[in-house]
């Protein structure tokens, strides 16, 4: 394995990164007095703050490290999943959102009961926690995987600051803690990736032009091929239909997107929640396509940089670190650790809220008081992030 030297600023501006979430957590934490600061941030996060934690709980680490592999490897089909998510819109806008402010529930689930039946709620609950869990620990191995030979950090540390970290900070600020790392990170990963594509594109010789001429060329930006209906490959049919219902899903049914529903003031906040994240979805992913292809073109160019054999799926860290100047290596690397962070996050105190809500509350029957709740949200925390980071 080829590990490339990550040099001592940039470790020390993504050290400096992790201690400033760290310093948010710590910050939020003096406002978590009840379940419904915890979980609910007492109606006091605004819109567009909410719309950002959004963008980057549904952007992880995953994504931001796939979609320029995608676009370097492949076409940019694959972006018109994103813009799926903006065309449901009008759905969440006119039912979605006015019946989850109107039932005042913590968790997405808690209609079940009353539509159907508790066991109905319960399989819903459990299945988003045991998803969510899981979906933690590939998030994790996954980003410690890409970014191994580049970072000469034992695997399990890497682990530990990614995952242990943000457990921390998770269980201190509660909701608040999370939506504004989340903004925090969100703006990280969406500067770098506008960064990351001016910085290829001086290094391109003919620049911008330049690549849009050989991607172009190469016919690796929306294929004829692509249009027709296929029952084995991703074409543009498939991914319409698979999209839809993935993004319909998300953005009414699965609890760490229901969650920023519930806490702004109003419903018209909640709706600038939905159109700031529409905003950043209309924007930021045309960046992450784009420096796929510029990445093609940069190593169509200079071969000799692109190491015999390499997994592409790594393409966009070994540029980072090998060819961005220092410091802001360690800022992208650190961008890297938001996506996947924010995700982990939100996850976190979804399942803590689903298990509060729709298991402690319905079936305990021990008194429950809010010094309880507080006391087990923070305990599922804890253990979901501990399970979690072991199986990763």
């Amino acid at each position: 394995m080829i590990t490339h030297s990550f040099g001592i600023v940039n470790y020390l501006v993504l050290f400096g990164y992790l201690l400033a979430m760290m310093l948010v957590g710590v910050y939020f934490s003096r406002r978590q007095k009840t379940a419904d600061d915890y979980f609910r941030g007492g109606g006091r996060v605004p819109g567009w703050a909410a719309g950002v934690s959004v963008f980057a709980t549904t952007l992880s680490s995953i994504t931001f490290m796939s979609i320029p592999a995608k676009a370097f490897t492949s076409d940019w089909t694959f972006i018109i999943g994103q813009y799926l998510a903006i065309a449901i819109l009008p759905l969440v806008f006119y039912f979605y959102i006015p019946f989850f402010r109107k039932l005042k529930v913590t968790s997405a689930y808690e209609y079940l009961e009353a539509r159907f039946d508790v066991r109905c709620r319960l399989f819903a609950s459990m299945s988003f926690m045991l998803f969510h869990i899981g979906r933690i620990a590939i998030i994790t191995f996954l980003t410690v995987l890409a970014l191994r030979p580049f970072i000469a950090i034992d695997p399990v540390i890497l682990v530990l600051l990614i995952s242990v970290m943000c457990i921390i900070y998770t269980w201190m600020g509660g909701i608040e803690g999370v939506i504004w790392t989340d903004v925090i990170q969100g703006l990280l990963l969406s500067g770098s990736a506008i960064l990351i594509f001016i910085v290829i594109c001086l290094k391109v010789q003919g620049g911008i032009d330049e690549i849009f001429t050989v991607t172009q060329q190469a016919d690796k930006f929306f294929p004829a091929t692509q249009f027709h209906w296929s029952w084995t490959e991703s074409t543009v049919p498939v991914l319409m239909i698979g999209f839809l219902f993935a993004n319909i899903q998300q953005f009414t049914a699965s609890q760490d997107v229901v969650q920023r529903y519930i806490v702004t003031d109003s419903i018209e906040e909640t709706k600038k929640t939905l159109l700031t994240n529409a905003k950043l979805v209309a924007v930021i992913p045309v960046f992450f396509f784009a420096i796929g292809s510029a990445l093609f073109v940069y190593y169509q160019q200079h071969p000799q940089l692109l190491p015999a054999g390499f997994n592409t799926g790594g393409i966009l860290p070994l540029f980072v670190v090998t060819e961005m100047p220092v410091g802001i290596a360690g800022l992208i690397i650190a961008a890297i650790f938001a996506a996947a962070q924010s995700s982990i996050s939100s996850s976190l105190n979804s399942i803590s809220s689903c298990f509060n809500s729709d298991i402690y509350q319905r079936l305990s029957h021990k008194k429950r008081t809010p010094e309880n709740r507080m006391k087990i949200a923070k305990l599922v925390i804890l253990v979901a992030g501990l399970i979690s980071s072991a199986a990763s």
